[in-house]
């Protein structure tokens, strides 16, 4: 096992943060939003067009700078969040797993909180490939008609859970109350709302319904809870555990337990981070890609072979970087022992998933086959990772 302590990469990324609710490009008007990025799709569509049609000597500075389709990129834009189900992507980055297999080609990294925002930046052209939760992957995949993106990994399966005041013992003390989640259509809001339709319960995207919930970002959650003006949330770790262990909170629900290994084979198992890949980008720069999947197996492996304490500490300085702030032993302990590193996808469960956020009111029911594409991932893990039916594989 390689030490990451000895990692020096000479392509350390810088990163930047970006909180739910900020975008990670200046702020636009959605109509201008949308023709810009529909602007930009265009004229990277008709690069290879605009190459062949002048010679050598005519060919215009822009287009010589720029990498032709299947070459590696100048540049590949990663996104992460700074929970510890993002520890592939912190150990990754931190470690120079990521940077190392890309050679030449430079890594920036940038900070989410939640799902919809790292969406919203992928989709924007922000970024390139990004950490992130199955629920706002396949939002993007259905509104997009199958041509944003494309899973091509799991990172970390289970680490959610529904924490809430010590004065709520059951499912019926829970009407009238007020929850909140990381974002709305992220996939802690999904299984949230979709668990609270199972248990009877309406809710609504405006906050209305027998249940109010409130999207809002994880360290406000913390401070609300301990102030008394959420009931509860359900969270990713590490925030499920600093409200168990810093603000009392208990937990009511464990999401584990809501899967029985009938979709995966995998009792206890759900997808909770995953790592996927702008379609174009993909297809311009498949060594690109192949390259960040090799960093990625490398920091999975690294994390499920290395000791408690070793990881710990290295996920804990990442997250410093990542987040701004280390975990306490006790939280960072707690939140490791929910969490599987994984680079399967889970891909069969992603039917339920979609159902989810369709009972949810955030997505709409769709085909999401061809969503997965995991033949590189096949390719760097050396072992058959199924897309059930969805995919490539």
């Amino acid at each position: 096992m390689s030490d990451p302590s000895n990692k020096s990469p000479r392509n350390q990324p810088a990163s930047t943060r970006i909180v739910a609710g900020q975008s990670a490009a200046p702020k636009r008007s959605l109509g201008r939003k949308i023709g810009i990025g529909a602007a930009l799709l265009a004229l990277l569509g008709g690069g290879a067009a605009i190459a062949a049609a002048v010679n050598s000597g005519g060919t215009p500075a822009a287009v010589q700078e720029t990498a032709p389709a299947g070459n590696p990129a100048a540049e590949l834009k990663l996104g992460y969040f700074g929970n510890v189900t993002h520890a592939p992507a912190l150990v990754g980055v931190s470690q120079g797993y990521i940077a190392g297999e890309l050679g030449d080609t430079k890594l920036s990294t940038q900070v989410f909180n939640a799902g919809p925002a790292a969406i919203e930046a992928l989709n924007a052209g922000a970024i390139d490939a990004t950490y992130i939760g199955p629920n706002p992957a396949i939002n993007s995949f259905v509104k997009s008609g199958g041509e944003s993106i494309n899973i091509i990994a799991g990172a970390a399966a289970g680490g959610a859970q529904l924490v809430v005041k010590s004065d709520i013992n059951s499912v019926a003390d829970l009407k009238g109350k007020t929850l909140a989640s990381p974002q709305l259509g992220g996939t802690q809001d999904v299984a949230l709302r979709a668990w609270l339709a199972s248990q009877g319960y309406k809710t609504n995207v405006d906050g209305s319904g027998d249940v109010a919930i409130n999207p809002t970002e994880n360290a406000q959650t913390l401070k609300l809870f301990q102030d008394g003006k959420l009931d509860g949330a359900w969270l990713p770790e590490p925030w499920a555990s600093r409200l168990v262990l810093t603000a009392g909170a208990k937990v009511l629900v464990d999401e584990k337990d809501l899967w029985d290994g009938a979709l995966s084979g995998k009792p206890g198992e759900f997808p909770t981070t995953i790592l996927i890949v702008n379609q174009k980008f993909a297809a311009d720069h498949p060594d690109t890609v192949k390259a960040l999947l090799k960093g990625h197996v490398k920091s999975v492996e690294w994390l499920n072979g290395a000791a408690d304490g070793e990881k710990a500490s290295v996920i804990n300085a990442a997250l410093k970087e990542a987040a701004g702030a280390e975990l306490k032993p006790d939280v960072i302990d707690r939140s490791l022992k929910n969490i599987v590193f994984t680079v399967d996808p889970l891909a069969g469960t992603y039917q339920k998933l979609l159902a989810d956020g369709v009972t949810a009111g955030t997505t709409k029911q769709a085909d999401i086959n061809g969503i997965f594409d995991l033949r590189a991932l096949n390719g760097a893990a050396g072992d058959k990772t199924s897309a059930a039916g969805l995919g490539k594989e």
